[in-house]
């Protein structure tokens, strides 16, 4: 038994799904995770076709096992509790059925985000609490909290339904952003197909001690990724909490949706941090403590590399990634 490692194949959604997988072959990868909805669109997972037809199911999978690869992971990241018309409805359709994709695939593994609700039943945009001292802000917590646990015990019943199980990454603006408040979605929804998508990088920017936290959760991680972050000097005066980006035009080429009229902001010129390749931010030796406590969770883990350093290329900043992550491997 062994540790599968691959790749989330967002980076290379403008090539075919073909030529996506001969790029992580060529990496030395075998796992792979493929966009099916929610911020981002699936290039890479012709989702109607794929739960009308049979058919078109077996032959969509031959095309990772005619290459020796395996279809790990479906990534349906997004926000399904934001009050917006045009994001958490679409969002939650897309991941009820992402679901249910995974079910007739044989896919185990769907990797999402909890969401974020509104900070109240008529609030028109979501609101993320991040320091409840003010009493207020508790009862922001108490809604949001009974909103997430409605919606959640629902995706974990189909889940179970489906035998399929809910990775849920842990990121800054969704409920879910730490070990502590992905335990206590599970403990309060009750669920038995919720657990974790151990992707470090949003975690080591908050300063969490990443072995610690994968065994504090224990059989709780279902599902990893492989992304690094690193602090930066802008650190120093702006600290992680920062609210210095900017606006993208909306005639921008290449900005990134997150919802109906709503895309990705700009960062900041100095950052406090950033996402780096596999190994820039952490070196080899740290990521071989990170897989092997993965391994001692689960041997068989689907490990994807998420490339978003911006310092490469797509295809440059995978090799780099995959190259650090399969040495890492070696050393376990």
């Amino acid at each position: 038994m062994a540790l599968k490692l691959g790749a989330y194949t967002a980076c290379l959604h403008d090539r075919t799904l073909t030529e996506a997988l001969d790029v992580l072959r060529s990496n030395g990868l075998t796992s792979v995770e493929v966009n099916t909805g929610g911020f981002i669109p699936a290039p890479h997972c012709p989702v109607d076709l794929l739960l009308s037809s049979a058919t078109a199911r077996k032959e969509y999978l031959a095309t990772f096992a005619d290459r020796g690869m395996e279809l790990t992971g479906l990534n349906c990241n997004g926000n399904p509790l934001n009050p917006l018309p045009g994001v958490g409805p679409k969002h939650a359709d897309d991941l009820r059925r992402t679901i249910r994709l995974a079910g007739l695939l044989g896919v185990k593994h769907v990797v999402t985000m909890s969401g974020t609700p509104g900070s109240d039943p008529d609030a028109r945009y979501p609101s993320w609490v991040v320091n409840p001292w003010d009493g207020v802000y508790m009862d922001v917590l108490d809604y949001q909290w009974g909103a997430a646990v409605d919606f959640w015990t629902e995706m974990d019943a189909l889940a179970r339904e489906n035998d399929v199980r809910i990775a849920i990454e842990m990121h800054p603006h969704n409920l879910v952003f730490s070990p502590v408040t992905l335990k206590r979605l599970i403990d309060e929804t009750g669920g038995t197909n919720l657990g974790a998508e151990m992707d470090p990088s949003h975690l080591m920017w908050q300063g969490m001690d990443i072995v610690a936290a994968i065994k504090w959760l224990g059989p709780l991680v279902f599902h990893a990724a492989a992304k690094d972050a690193m602090l930066c000097p802008g650190a120093d005066i702006r600290g992680v909490l920062d609210t210095s980006f900017t606006r993208v035009p909306a005639h921008a080429p290449g900005k990134v949706p997150t919802g109906y009229g709503f895309w990705c902001n700009a960062w900041p010129e100095n950052p406090a941090w950033k996402f780096v390749a596999v190994g820039i931010g952490h070196d080899v030796a740290y990521w071989t403590e990170f897989l092997r406590a993965l391994a001692e969770v689960d041997p068989d883990m689907a490990v994807n590399i998420e490339h978003e350093d911006a310092a490469y290329s797509q295809t440059e900043g995978l090799a780099l990634a995959a190259k650090n992550l399969n040495q890492a491997a070696a050393g376990l």
